[in-house]
């Protein structure tokens, strides 16, 4: 899938890499990008206690011993089986300064960040979970369809896109949803394009109208399972995308870590203009090489490299590998042991290999 990637690439003359692509036989391209690996700086500083309030969800907090339907993305356990058995809703979510607070993807299943232009850009993921307020949306980028392919023809949702970036989501067998009423929306009291919202639900009806495949993913994102007892003990988390620094406290009362970026809280806000903190459960950070595809940042998705999973107050350092999009990431610590990911709602960070972590 990879190698289709980039044929299709190379037939659009689209690619322009800071480093260098080497080419190999007819119309294989392998992306060399500087492999040297981000600084890990672990602080012995007493954990912080925090107050802030974090917004309820239909999540349960993740339990050792799990009966029932479990959802594919996050591991939980879900009351309607019938839920599982659709596809998956992919809606990609603005980061830029003008659009936070954002809405409603504190309910999504998983949370992908990854860089854009100058910040980060969110996709959310939705199979058992909806909002009917969730937004803004934002438009798509190459690394999109690298992270969408394993997911049988799965629905996305963006607010627009440059063509050729919409052909090369397609012809990974993703069907895209632009904006289209009632299923998006515009609010006001935010200029656009920071303005576009949508309703999961009425996207699910809007799918269906157009007849776009309806079909649950093959397996599981993960290989789920309790945090394991020898992880180090973590209070925080932080990480730098490009200029971007944001940092997780673990919240032993919630049982969440918590958003910032740089001095401000990472909120949401509901319709009626309540804030509440991002927190998640569950955190995933895999550092990644990036590039360029035409004028548009990309994450590489495939390959190998560090990967941190967090969970419980505790972190497991390992290496994510993935030979082809088509494919998912697969985990192991640094013993060559597969890392199981607790079930949780889960934030998955692709961060840019060049930057360090602090975990304290």
């Amino acid at each position: 899938m990879w190698s289709r990637f980039t044929e299709w690439v190379s037939a659009h003359k689209v690619i322009s890499i800071a480093a260098a692509v080497v080419v190999i036989g007819a119309g294989t391209a392998i992306f060399m990008m500087a492999s040297a690996e981000p600084d890990v700086t672990t602080t012995t500083s007493a954990p912080t206690t925090t107050t802030t309030t974090v917004a309820s969800t239909t999540t349960e907090a993740p339990t050792t011993t799990i009966a029932g339907a479990l959802s594919p993305i996050n591991g939980l356990p879900v009351d309607d089986a019938d839920l599982l058995d659709r596809r998956l809703l992919a809606v990609k979510n603005d980061n830029h300064p003008n659009a936070r607070p954002q809405s409603g993807i504190d309910a999504a299943d998983a949370v992908f960040e990854y860089m854009a232009e100058g910040v980060t850009r969110f996709m959310s993921f939705w199979q058992q979970s909806e909002s009917e307020y969730l937004g803004p949306m934002r438009s798509a980028r190459p690394t999109d369809q690298t992270l969408l392919a394993f997911f049988n023809e799965p629905t996305l949702a963006i607010s627009g896109g440059q063509s050729w970036v919409r052909e090369m989501i397609a012809n990974v067998g993703v069907h895209i949803i632009g904006e289209v009423e009632p299923a998006t929306f515009r609010v006001s009291g935010r200029r656009a394009p920071h303005n576009l919202y949508t309703n999961t639900v009425l996207l699910r009806e809007y799918a269906d109208e157009q007849g776009y495949p309806d079909e649950p993913i093959d397996g599981p994102m993960w290989e789920f399972g309790p945090m394991r007892e020898d992880g180090e003990a973590a209070a925080k988390v932080s990480f730098d995308f490009l200029g971007n620094p944001v940092e997780w406290s673990w919240d032993e009362t919630e049982g969440v870590w918590l958003r910032t970026l740089g001095d401000d809280e990472s909120n949401t806000v509901t319709e009626d203009g309540e804030e509440t903190q991002i927190g998640f459960p569950v955190l995933i950070a895999m550092y990644v090489e990036q590039a360029s595809v035409g004028d548009l940042p990309t994450s590489r998705t495939t390959g190998q490299g560090l990967v941190y999973v967090f969970a419980d107050g505790k972190v497991v350092q390992g290496t994510w590998q993935r030979d082809d999009i088509d494919e998912w990431f697969t985990l192991a610590d640094n013993d060559g042991a597969q890392i199981l990911v607790p079930p949780g709602q889960v934030w998955i960070s692709l961060v840019p290999n060049s930057s360090g972590i602090v975990i304290e």
